[in-house]
C-alpha cells in the first residue's frame, strides 16, 4: 500500500526518538492533524511528501521530542522575575552584596515594600554561611519594608516588614497551614529575628495589576519554558486570575506550551471549587492545550524551613521532626473527592514521615476507580532515608513519585547539615529507582528564588548525569544515570506523571507532533557540556512556536 502524503514533513540529520524503535542517521517525521504519522529514514521521506506537503528541513541538526515538565509554579516564577529584586547567589556572593543590591533598588519599592528573591538554603550559599540579620536589613532602610523570599518556604523581614505584617514579640503563628506549618523564629530573649517560615501567603505583599500579571505570565512562560524546549507544563496554580490569563493567552496563540493545571488547595481555591466542573466553564482553550488536570495539596513544608516531616529529628535548628500540614483523614477524603471529579491528586510530601502518612491515607481511600489517574507524591525520590520502607509504601499506595533532579545542585550538599549526616548518600537514588522500574520524571519545581537555570531541562539532565552540588562536589555518584535515561525522565517520565505517556514524550506514530531542534547532538558532547545545549526551534503539533534568537528557522517548502 502506498504511503499517504503528510501535511508536514520534518527532515533532520539525526533524531533521538526515545521510542521503541530508534533510527540511525538522517530522519524524516511525517505529521498530519498535529500528530506524528510516521518516523522513517530520510531516504523514505518522498513517500510522505505530496504536492501540498509543507517540508521543514533542519539539515544536519538533531531533533527529539519536546520536554515535559510535570511540576512547576510558572505564575509565581514569572511574576517574581518581573518585579522582585534578584538577590540570588552566586550573583550575590555574600551578605554585603545582598545589602548593596537592596540599597541600589530602594527606589523600586512598591506600596511600601521592597521584595527580593533569594535561593533555597540561602544562608549556606553566601560566603558567611548565614542570613542577613534583621539589624542589617534595618540599616538598609527603616522606612521601607524589606522582604527576602529565600526559596518560598522561608522569608527574611526587616523591622518595618515585621510591623506591616503585624508580627511583634508576642505574635503567635496561626495554626492553619497552606504550604507547611507557619512559624516565627525568635532569639533567646524571645525577640523576633526577622526569619519567618511558611508564611508568604499571609504577608501583605504588593499585588501586580491585571495588565502587569498578564505580561509577566506570557513573557515568563516563553522565557522560562518554551525557549528551553518545554512543550508540556504541569502548572501548580497560584491564582484563578493567573489561570485565566494563561487560558486566554493559550487560546490566542500567545503561549506556545501546553498547560495542565493542578489547583492548589487551599492556596488557590477550596476543594469544593476545585472539584466542581461548573466553576471552570470559562475555559476557552482546546483541552489539549490548556486544561484542569488535578488538585495539589501540601502534606508538609520544606527542608530549608526545617518543616519537612521526618521520621528522625533534625540535626540543627531545634525543630524536632518537622510538621504535618494535613491529617491522614483529610488526604483520604480529598482523594475520594478528586477521583469523583475525574482529576488527579498531587501531594507535596518532602519528608519520609510525610510520604508514609500520605501513602497510608491513599491506601485507606480504597481501590482506584477504573480510568482514574494514580495519585502523585511530589518530591518522592529526592531524599530516601529507608529505600525499602518508602518504595514498599509507594507501591502499596499505587503512587507515581515525582522527584526534582535540579535539587541535586540546588540543595543536596546542604541537606546533611539540616537533617543529619546520614542523609549524605541517601539522596536522589535515580539509578536504583530506574532499575526497579519506577517511572520517575524530571521537573523544575520552579518557584520564588529558584536557581537561575532551573527551568532548563538540559541543566536538569546534566544534574542526573553529573550529580554536582552548588559548590561542585559529587552527590552520591554511584546513583548517576546515563544520558538517554536522563532524557527519558524529562520526556516520557514527565508524560507518565501526567498520565499522558500515550500522547507525548517520544517521536512515535500516533503521538503529538511536539518536537525540538537542537544546536548539538547530546550524544556527541562531553558530560560537562550537556547543560549548555541550546534549543534552536520548538514545534507544537508540527507548528513552529519558537525560534532561538540569532538562528534561522528551518528551511521550508510551503504548501501550494
Amino acid at each position: 500500500m502506498a504511503a499517504v502524503s503528510a501535511q508536514t514533513v520534518v527532515l533532520a540529520g539525526r533524531a533521538i526518538t526515545l521510542g521503541a524503535d530508534g533510527i540511525e542517521g538522517p530522519i524524516a517525521v511525517a505529521i498530519s492533524d498535529g500528530r506524528i504519522t510516521a518516523v522513517v529514514p530520510r531516504e523514505q521521506a518522498g513517500d510522505r511528501i505530496g504536492p501540498d506537503t509543507q517540508v521543514l528541513d533542519a539539515h544536519d541538526r538533531t531533533i527529539m521530542p519536546g520536554f515535559v515538565d510535570p511540576h512547576a509554579h510558572a505564575e509565581v516564577a514569572a511574576k517574581a522575575g518581573h518585579w522582585m529584586v534578584d538577590a540570588r547567589a552566586p550573583g550575590c556572593t555574600g551578605v554585603e552584596d545582598v545589602l548593596d543590591v537592596l540599597r541600589d533598588n530602594l527606589s523600586e519599592a512598591r506600596d511600601g515594600w521592597l521584595v527580593a528573591q533569594a535561593n533555597l538554603f540561602f544562608d549556606q550559599k553566601l560566603t558567611e554561611g548565614r542570613f542577613p540579620t534583621r539589624a542589617e536589613l534595618d540599616a538598609v532602610s527603616g522606612d521601607v519594608a524589606i522582604a527576602i523570599r529565600a526559596g518560598g518556604h522561608l522569608t527574611l523581614l526587616n523591622s518595618k516588614g515585621l510591623e506591616l505584617a503585624d508580627i511583634d514579640d508576642r505574635y503567635e503563628a496561626v495554626s492553619y497551614s497552606i504550604t507547611g506549618k507557619p512559624g516565627v523564629q525568635r532569639d533567646d530573649d524571645g525577640v523576633a529575628t526577622g526569619v519567618i517560615t511558611e508564611m508568604d501567603k499571609l504577608l501583605p505583599f504588593p499585588v501586580l495589576s491585571e495588565a502587569e500579571s498578564r505580561t509577566a505570565i506570557e513573557t515568563g512562560i516563553a522565557d522560562l519554558f518554551t525557549r528551553h524546549g518545554v512543550t508540556t507544563l504541569g502548572e501548580i496554580s497560584e491564582s484563578v486570575a493567573g489561570l485565566r490569563a494563561m487560558d486566554a493567552a493559550v487560546a490566542a496563540g500567545r503561549i506556545g506550551t501546553r498547560i495542565h493545571a493542578y489547583l492548589w488547595v487551599p492556596g488557590t481555591v477550596s476543594l469544593d471549587h476545585a472539584c466542581d466542573p461548573r466553576g471552570w466553564t470559562w475555559l476557552r482553550s482546546a483541552p489539549d492545550r490548556f486544561r484542569i488536570q488535578g488538585v495539589k495539596m501540601f502534606a508538609d513544608g520544606g527542608y530549608s524551613a526545617a518543616n519537612a516531616a521526618l521520621t528522625r529529628p533534625y540535626a540543627s535548628h531545634g525543630h524536632g521532626c518537622g510538621e504535618m500540614a494535613v491529617t491522614r483523614e483529610e488526604i483520604t477524603a480529598a482523594l475520594r473527592r478528586v477521583w469523583d471529579a475525574g482529576l488527579q491528586l498531587a501531594v507535596h510530601a518532602n519528608g519520609d514521615r510525610a510520604q508514609l502518612e500520605v501513602c497510608a491515607a491513599i491506601a485507606a481511600a480504597g481501590e482506584r476507580p477504573t480510568g482514574a489517574l494514580p495519585p502523585r507524591i511530589e518530591h518522592a525520590g529526592n531524599f530516601v532515608p529507608d529505600y525499602t520502607e518508602l518504595t514498599d509504601a509507594w507501591r502499596a499506595a499505587g503512587i507515581v513519585p515525582v522527584p526534582q533532579p535540579v535539587f541535586i545542585q540546588n540543595f543536596a550538599e546542604f541537606l546533611p547539615t539540616y537533617v543529619g549526616e546520614y542523609a549524605r548518600e541517601l539522596q536522589f537514588p535515580f539509578r536504583r529507582l530506574l532499575a526497579d522500574g519506577w517511572p520517575i520524571s524530571g521537573s523544575s519545581d520552579v518557584w520564588v528564588g529558584s536557581e537561575q537555570q532551573q527551568t532548563r531541562p538540559f541543566f536538569s539532565v546534566a544534574c542526573c548525569v553529573n550529580r554536582r552540588s552548588f559548590h561542585g562536589s559529587a552527590i552520591a555518584p554511584t546513583e548517576a544515570i546515563g544520558l538517554l535515561d536522563a532524557l527519558r525522565m524529562h520526556t516520557l517520565g514527565g508524560a507518565t506523571a501526567l498520565g499522558e505517556q500515550g500522547s507525548r514524550g517520544s517521536l512515535e506514530p500516533g503521538k503529538l507532533a511536539d518536537l525540538i531542534v537542537l544546536d548539538r547532538d547530546p550524544r556527541e558532547v562531553t558530560d560537562a557540556e550537556i547543560a549548555g545545549i541550546e534549543v534552536d526551534e520548538v514545534l507544537l503539533s508540527g507548528v513552529s512556536v519558537h525560534v532561538r534568537d540569532g538562528v534561522a528557522p528551518m528551511t521550508r517548502r510551503e504548501r501550494r
